[in-house]
């Protein structure tokens, strides 16, 4: 009964907290119309989503977003630094083909969003397959690193989230 009233409640849940941001306010009638959007447009959408994804929200998914904030303030400073002290031609910009085993096209999705979130880093493709994904580092001394990194940082918690 529950899973025809929500077919998404993640979703319903973000579509009512997404509104109320836009909103600016928290009004009876911001949350009724947020609340009519938040039920109707999952109901919607069902049919486009027959395969939709196995979400664990919880501890996984709460680590990630804490590490995701947490890089995301550093590589701003980190980025700030590079470009006031660093000269251009000291740059080490490099572009790295990273391999992926996640499955789940919203899971590359997240990972490849993520990336992008991220200063200093941009997602640029991702292969037809599914199985490599192309970005764009500013700096990048060691790449071998810098792609160990992104997959024991980033792509290995959302392994566990999409599992």
């Amino acid at each position: 009964m529950m899973k025809r009233i929500l077919p998404h409640p993640a979703l319903s849940a973000m579509l009512l907290v997404v509104w109320l941001l836009m909103a600016n306010r928290v009004s009876v009638g911001g949350i009724v119309l947020g609340a009519v959007f938040a039920l109707v447009l999952p109901k919607f959408t069902e049919p486009f989503w027959p395969d939709r994804p196995r979400i664990r929200f919880g501890r996984a998914l709460l680590g990630y977003l804490v590490i995701v904030l947490y890089d995301i303030v550093v590589a701003n400073f980190h980025v700030a630094r590079l470009i006031l002290f660093r000269r251009n031609r000291d740059l080490r910009s490099r572009w790295l083909v990273i391999p992926v085993d996640l499955t789940t096209p919203e899971a590359i999705t997240v990972l490849a969003a993520t990336i992008s979130l991220t200063p200093g880093t941009v997602s640029a493709d991702v292969s037809a397959d599914g199985g490599y994904l192309l970005v764009h580092a500013l700096d990048a001394p060691d790449p071998e690193a810098e792609i160990a990194r992104i997959k024991t940082r980033y792509e290995a918690p959302l392994r566990r989230i999409f599992a």
